[in-house]
C-alpha cells in the first residue's frame, strides 16, 4: 500500500511540512509504503481549460502531472494533502496540482470508468493558519473534498491547527505528535492487516496488471495488491486496457515495475505467478502459486477478452480461498 503526501507549503522546512513529515513516519512505521511530494519544486502548469480531458481523458499538457504524478495519484490508496492557509484556501502550487485533476474526474464522470482502488482510497487533510477564526478551514476543507472526489478517494478527516505562524509552533504544540499517531492509526489501521499479494508475469503489461486491478475492485477491502513483471515492458499493452474498460475498468497512468521494486515495497504473504517462472525472485515465508494463463500479448482482442475472464474467474476463488 503507498500512502502518497502531496506537501504543498512553499517553505522547506514550514510548519504544514513539519506535519507532513510526522504523518508519514507514523504511516511508515505500520509497515506501509511512503512517498511524499514537495509540490512547489515540481513542474505543474496550471488548467488551461483546454477540454481536451472531458472529451478524450487526458491532459495534453507536458509536465511533471502528464510524467508523475497522475501516475502516483492511481498508485496510492492513501492520499494526504497538507498546505498553511492562503487566503481560506491551499497555496497556489496545491490549487495548480488540484485544478489538474479535472484530468481523473473526467475519467470518472464523463468517460464513466472507475478506479480500481476506489472503494478503499482515502483522503486526509494537514493544515495550519496564523489566526483563530472560526471559519479558518472551511475554504480548505471543501477544496479537499472536491479533490478527493475527482481522484476517487473518500474524505477520511484532517488535522487542522489554529495560531500557528513562528517556524517552530508546530514542533513545539503540545498535543500534535499524539494528534498524528492517533490519526494515523485510525486512518490506516484495518488496511495495514491486509493480506499482501503480488502478482507477476514477465513483462508487466498485461496478465498480472489485469490480475491486479480485478483484485483490488473484487477485493481490495481484504487484499494489499501490487504487480511486477521480471522483464518490465516500457508501457502497458493498450488492447489489455481496451478490454478492461469494457468492464468500466480504468487503467490509465498505470506503468510497468521490476518485481524486485514490487516485493521491496510491500513485502509479500502471497506470490501469484503467471509465466515468469524461475525469473521470479525467491521471498522467504511468502507461498507462492502458479497460474497457467497463456500470454494474450500480440493476439486477437477476443483472445484477451478470454485471458481477462479467465483471470477474473480466479481472482474471485482465490478471494474466497483467502
Amino acid at each position: 500500500m503507498l500512502v502518497l503526501g502531496l506537501q504543498g507549503s512553499p517553505r522547506k522546512k514550514g510548519n504544514t511540512n513539519y506535519l507532513m513529515s510526522l504523518f508519514m513516519d507514523a504511516a511508515a512505521s505500520l509497515g506501509t509504503q511512503t512517498e511524499t511530494v514537495d509540490v512547489p519544486r515540481k513542474n505543474i502548469k496550471p488548467c488551461l481549460e483546454l477540454v481536451v480531458c472531458e472529451k478524450k481523458g487526458y491532459c495534453p499538457i507536458d509536465d511533471d502531472m502528464q510524467h508523475e504524478i497522475y501516475t502516483l495519484l492511481r498508485r496510492a490508496e492513501v492520499v494526504v494533502i497538507s498546505s498553511p492557509v492562503f487566503f481560506y484556501n491551499v497555496t497556489s502550487q496545491l490549487k495548480a496540482l488540484i485544478d489538474r485533476s479535472q484530468t481523473l474526474w473526467a475519467r470518472k464522470y464523463k468517460l464513466k470508468l472507475a478506479d480500481p482502488a476506489r472503494n478503499q482510497r482515502l483522503g486526509f487533510m494537514l493544515s495550519a493558519g496564523a489566526t483563530g477564526g472560526k471559519n479558518l478551514f472551511e475554504g480548505l476543507k471543501l477544496t479537499s473534498q472536491y479533490f478527493f472526489d475527482a481522484i476517487d478517494a473518500r474524505f477520511a478527516g484532517s488535522l487542522t491547527y489554529r495560531q500557528i505562524e513562528g517556524p517552530q509552533d508546530m514542533q513545539n504544540h503540545p498535543t500534535v505528535r499524539d494528534d498524528v499517531r492517533a490519526a494515523v492509526q485510525d486512518l490506516l489501521g484495518s488496511l495495514a492487516k491486509r493480506k499482501k499479494v503480488i502478482f507477476a508475469c514477465r513483462e508487466n503489461a498485461c496478465r498480472s496488471q489485469m490480475a491486479g486491478a480485478l483484485a483490488q475492485t473484487l477485493g481490495g477491502d481484504r487484499l494489499d495488491v501490487d504487480c511486477g513483471g521480471s522483464q518490465p515492458a516500457e508501457e502497458i499493452n493498450p488492447l489489455m486496457v481496451q478490454v478492461l474498460e469494457e468492464k468500466g475498468v480504468d487503467m490509465a497512468f498505470r506503468k510497468p515495475q521490476r518485481i524486485e521494486q514490487a516485493i521491496e515495497a510491500n513485502s509479500p504473504e502471497l506470490i501469484v505467478t503467471m509465466g515468469c517462472g524461475e525469473q521470479c525472485p525467491h521471498v522467504p515465508g511468502a507461498r507462492v502459486i502458479d497460474w497457467d494463463i497463456p500470454d494474450p500479448a500480440g493476439q486477437p482482442i477476443e483472445i484477451m477478452r478470454n485471458v481477462r475472464d479467465e483471470i477474473e474467474t480466479r481472482i474471485k476463488k482465490l478471494i474466497k480461498e483467502l
